[in-house]
């Protein structure tokens, strides 16, 4: 299951975390995030241990969604080793976020 991240956990789980991490930005009233959940939720239990997941709600976190200049929603950002790896926008199909974020 998709960790839930704010500012006061971002930089435990996340700058500090051991294994590479996702983070899916995104709001409730976001369609195209709620379309990407499920495929979200896949990932946490497909890659458990390999990778860690969370969200980011923009709406409760601004700052963090400002800091990495998150304009779009859903917008899914890898980082590894505290830094920004990788990233992509948009309700995609699940092959291709893997791709992009270079998981498969």
């Amino acid at each position: 299951m998709a960790l839930t991240i704010t500012k006061e956990n971002f930089e435990a789980e996340v700058l500090n975390s051991d294994m590479p991490v996702v983070i899916d930005f995104w709001a409730t009233w976001c369609g195209p995030c709620k379309m990407m959940a499920p495929v979200i939720e896949e990932i946490s239990g497909e890659l458990n241990g390999k990778v860690k997941v969370g969200k980011i709600d923009i709406d409760n976190e601004p700052e963090l969604a400002q800091k990495y200049g998150v304009m779009s929603i859903p917008t899914f950002i890898k980082f590894s080793g505290g830094a920004e790896e990788a990233r992509t926008v948009g309700a995609i199909p699940k092959s291709i976020l893997l791709e992009q974020l270079g998981l498969e």
